[in-house]
């Protein structure tokens, strides 16, 4: 396998973390790149396995010190990356590399891996539907939620940016697409 890269990116409440889950459960070749956040852990999350999490003061250090492939302010002082060292440690294995990104970042990503890459923007059916999932999620107050509505409906300006669109209507439907795109392209 030469070092290729899936990139998965969505607006929050798409379902892209159940559909990333879903590719490494295939594909034993296909190892998770943690990003790393200056944001506090959520729930149950722990550093180095959702995450790397920072201090703000030690993400920007990692950034004057030229350590991530793409980086973005995805909310003011909240900062996410891809440290080179991740893209370094996983393609020693020889494995191919899946993100999970913010849609800028996968936008940066696609630029940076050129044609090692696939990119997937996954959206959900609508912006309603997408509202109704963060709050069956239940990890972000009503306010947070709507903050996150209103990020989408920008974010998703970005779809045609990537070399595939999913649209994750029904789950299962999604699966069988996004495995068909998968195959596709590791087998090139």
């Amino acid at each position: 396998m030469s070092e290729k890269v899936l990139i998965f990116s969505a607006p929050s409440g798409s379902g892209k973390s159940t559909i990333v889950n879903h590719i490494l459960g295939l594909h034993p070749e296909v190892e998770f790149s943690v990003s790393a956040t200056s944001r506090p852990p959520r729930g149950e999350e722990k550093n180095g396995v959702e995450y790397w999490f920072m201090t703000t003061r030690k993400f920007l250090a990692k950034v004057a010190a030229d350590a991530f492939v793409e980086y973005e302010e995805v909310y003011p002082g909240r900062f996410y990356g891809t440290l080179k060292s991740e893209v370094e440690r996983i393609w020693k294995k020889g494995h191919v590399i899946i993100f999970d990104v913010d849609v800028k970042g996968g936008v940066s990503l696609k630029k940076y891996f050129g044609d090692k890459a696939l990119s997937v923007f996954i959206q959900a059916p609508s912006v309603e539907v997408l509202r109704e999932r963060l709050v069956r999620r239940g990890t972000d107050s009503p306010e947070e939620i709507e903050k996150r509505v209103g990020k989408a409906e920008e974010e998703m300006k970005f779809a045609p940016l990537f070399d595939h669109i999913l649209v994750n209507d029904d789950l299962e439907t999604a699966f069988a697409e996004v495995e068909e795109v998968v195959d596709k392209f590791l087998a090139e």
